[in-house]
């Protein structure tokens, strides 16, 4: 059905992709996995008919059709519409109730049913005829989940339901080749579940389908696996993983941390956060002593990341709520004061973080919580410390090359050295090894572990996975409906 043949792949200046050889047959399921930076994504572009091939050919049997007129190309974030995409510009959106109150419904982005952002007058917009059935759509809807988010407002649901809402869209589009670039990233354990049933249900549809995955992640309903590393096909029997990489020495390269002089982090007293007559947050409190290392755990929509929202000064909603954080009462510090002791990387700065910043100068802007330096002075001191984290994470040889130019492995790790470069007080690490190979995730859990090795560090760990989180994490907050549990 679809074929590549000795195909090259080049992206500006980079040739990512290698004398590539694959056939695709009708009804297949194919996991394509390898390190970070090995070309998956870029791969699954070119079946989509996104990018182009260099050298070699592609071919495919739909007639005189389009390759992107065929292909449904599911991404990990909120490119997929430009009207979706202008209305969640900012990643803060998703806590501000008035956002939420104007904000698409999943049901009117599901059936394209969209105003375009800034409409005023209801009646002065023609939509386009809707041509899903409500029965396709509950059909669709039931089959990932999500059938009880219909009426919400899309910038309330968490990265988890998000991610299902996306998949949702391409699925009522009905395509002969389904592609999903990650899509098991942010879910739940529940929610894995859900979407690995779906794919087999697929399966019998005669739909192809072919998804980026992690090597821990490949489905029953897959019948072939492709592994690639440094853009070439690896045969099957050759390993993904690096084994000859130096040994980590964190205390060679991580430095003594400062001393700090507070006694509780956070202290939260019966948080609540309500949106739309729905209580996000019911009555939580939270004290967290210096030094110590929480795990925040719960599935998708439990609270996690509005809970979160409220320590890094993102919701307007803090305002109503009594809480301390580093020994000073709400109120008392400014938002840039309190963001200035956190070290925070999410899902969602890494949805809207500018494209168009040098590696070097978005860790950098850790130093002054913003998404860039722009006409900033780095002292001497900063600049060496950008250099060592950048080292530390193992992405300096890319400090010179542009943020929108990485794989989104690498994009996660360039992001994780931005939330470490000012050695904050508190470390806000919101699903940071979503998107990063196995090599990757032990190289962070190590450089996690090495920095919180001090009584001063204190830390905030959110995963799905349990095997993501460091040892250095010895409490847990597990949150369901709001509540704690």
């Amino acid at each position: 059905m679809l074929s590549l043949q000795n195909a090259f792949i080049r992206r500006y200046d980079t040739i990512v992709l290698s004398d590539i050889n694959l056939q695709i047959q009708t009804g297949e399921q194919w996991a394509i996995v390898g390190e970070n930076g090995s070309g998956k994504s870029t791969l699954l572009e070119v079946l989509a008919g996104k990018w182009p091939v260099w050298r070699g050919k592609i071919t495919h049997d739909y007639g005189n059709v389009l390759l992107s007129k065929v292909a449904e190309l599911v991404p990990s974030d909120y490119s997929f519409n430009r009207i979706i995409k202008s209305a969640a510009q900012y990643y803060q959106q998703r806590f501000h109730s008035f956002e939420a109150e104007i904000a698409p419904s999943v049901r009117e982005v599901l059936t394209n049913q969209l105003k375009p952002v800034g409409t005023v007058d209801n009646h002065s917009v023609t939509l386009p005829p809707n041509t899903i059935s409500e029965a396709d759509l509950l059909a669709t809807c039931r089959l990932l989940s999500i059938d009880h988010l219909l009426d919400r407002p899309f910038v309330t649901l968490s990265n988890g339901e998000t991610r299902r809402m996306l998949l949702a869209r391409s699925l009522l589009k009905k395509p002969q080749l389904l592609l999903l670039d990650n899509p098991f990233a942010g879910l739940d354990v529940h929610s894995r579940e859900v979407l690995r049933e779906a794919l087999a249900k697929l399966k019998e549809t005669g739909v192809t389908i072919v998804l980026v995955t992690s090597s821990t992640e490949i489905p029953k309903s897959v019948t072939s696996v492709l592994k690639l590393k440094e853009g070439k096909i690896l045969a099957d029997e050759d390993s993904l993983i690096e084994t000859n990489k130096a040994a980590f020495q964190p205390r060679e390269i991580v430095p003594i941390s400062p001393t700090y002089n507070f006694e509780l982090a956070v202290n939260l007293r019966h948080i609540n956060v309500t949106y739309s007559s729905k209580k996000v947050l019911n009555n939580v409190s939270w004290q967290i002593k210096k030094g110590e290392k929480w795990a925040l755990v719960g599935p998708n929509g439990s609270g996690k990341s509005t809970l979160l929202s409220i320590l890094t000064a993102d919701n307007p909603q803090r305002f109503a709520n009594d809480y301390d954080l580093f020994d000073l009462k709400r109120g008392g510090p400014s938002m840039w004061d309190v963001k200035n002791k956190i070290g925070h990387v999410s899902p969602e700065l890494h949805l809207y973080f500018p494209q168009e910043t040098t590696v070097f100068k978005t860790i950098a802007s850790g130093f002054f919580d913003a998404t860039g330096v722009y006409f900033r002075k780095l002292t001497d001191e900063q600049i060496q410390q950008t250099h060592a984290v950048a080292q530390w994470l193992n992405v300096d040889s890319l400090q010179d090359k542009l943020f929108k130019n990485l794989s989104k492995g690498q994009q996660r790790l360039v992001l994780l050295a931005r939330a470490l470069v000012k050695h904050p007080p508190l470390l806000i690490l919101d699903e940071p090894c979503q998107g990063l190979d196995f090599a990757a995730v032990e190289h962070f859990k190590e450089v996690v572990n090495a920095v919180c090795d001090s009584s001063e560090q204190t830390l905030i760990y959110v995963s799905h996975y349990p095997y993501e989180i460091p040892s250095c994490v010895t409490q847990t907050l597990r949150l369901s409906e709001g509540e704690i549990i």
